[in-house]
């Protein structure tokens, strides 16, 4: 597996990590926690060096299955794990207010992250949403003493908007930013990506697969679990499902000609787009998993992403990418 550099800090990760957020949470009933061992033992087998997980992801659950499963090679592997949901002591995620980045909470998470994880360090510590009731120089100085204490290496956001970035970085050098990125949401070249790259800050794109669409098995008639969270996806309803394949279907007709899957062309091209991304796509079986890491050898052309650029572009998708409330703690 290929390595890239996240930021100016010398972060260096598999240019494919591993999302683990599904093993455990929020995309259905999950894997059996020895499976998700197993998962994700095999990913590192396999060259990634970066496994991503939450708190809140559970809550807690996700943590203690990536702490159990890096245990035997914790020094060879980044770790990135979040704060910022407002969760209480049994581990319910409050409402009111759904977000909590005070200082005391991040050293509170931190120290409880450090235990789940098994380890002596976060490698990588991302405030989850943007608090609006805690100004993000407050979250970067607290980051910045956790760093100095040794608790954690380097820090990041997750999707924040440019100027936010800039305060945070301005405090506290900030490693790389997590928001989602694919051929189906590439609203952050806009703005965001020219800001990381003016800043040095690497890029870690979530749902680079879509959550699954572009991988070509989702359609209409697709059901999900009850707790899936993309029942409550705009962009994932039946209407626009059906809609949106038309995106899936010119992928698929390009994989085709490059003798690649669906999902691999959609990896290929994050990839292709700055040196300094590092995707994280999730799974939960070990033949999707090797098919994702495939992607790393898919060589993609200027004219191959000039090409998809052309196919793509000329489909407008549907849906909104988040349901109104979750929608309303995205910060641009």
């Amino acid at each position: 597996m290929k390595k890239r550099r996240l930021g100016n800090g010398g972060l260096e990760v598999s240019a494919i990590g591993l999302g683990c957020m599904g093993i455990s949470f929020g995309l259905g009933p999950g894997l059996d926690r020895n499976d998700g061992v197993d998962l994700i033992r095999a990913a590192h087998e396999r060259g990634v060096t970066f496994f991503d997980t939450a708190e809140v992801y559970g809550p807690w659950a996700n943590e203690e299955v990536v702490g159990e499963a890096v245990a035997p090679f914790r020094d060879e592997v980044v770790i990135a794990t979040k704060f910022g949901f407002n969760i209480d002591a049994e581990g319910k995620q409050q409402q009111d207010p759904p977000l909590n980045s005070r200082p005391e909470r991040i050293r509170q998470v931190a120290d409880a992250s450090l235990k789940r994880l098994r380890t002596d360090r976060i490698d990588l510590f991302y405030q989850h949403r943007v608090d609006p009731s805690v100004p993000i120089e407050d979250v970067a100085g607290t980051i910045k003493d956790l760093m100095n204490e040794g608790k954690v290496r380097h820090w990041g956001l997750s999707e924040a908007g440019v100027d936010v970035i800039r305060r945070a970085h301005a405090v506290q050098p900030v490693t790389a930013l997590q928001n989602e990125y694919s051929l189906w949401w590439r609203e952050p070249e806009q703005e965001i990506m020219p800001a990381l790259e003016e800043l040095g800050i690497g890029f870690v794109p979530f749902s680079p697969l879509g959550k699954g669409f572009l991988t070509g098995k989702i359609d209409q008639s697709t059901e999900f679990a009850p707790n899936d969270f993309r029942n409550t996806v705009p962009r994932f309803s039946e209407e626009n499902r059906k809609a949106n394949h038309a995106l899936v279907e010119r992928i698929a007709r390009f994989a085709e000609s490059k003798g690649a899957t669906p999902a691999q062309v959609a990896l290929a091209w994050v990839l292709a787009q700055k040196e300094w991304i590092a995707p994280i796509p999730g799974t939960t079986k070990l033949h999707r998993l090797e098919e994702n890491l495939g992607a790393a050898d898919v060589e993609l052309t200027r004219d191959d992403l000039r090409e998809l650029d052309e196919l793509t572009s000329q489909i407008e998708v549907r849906g909104n990418r988040y349901s109104e409330a979750a929608q309303k703690m995205v910060n641009r």
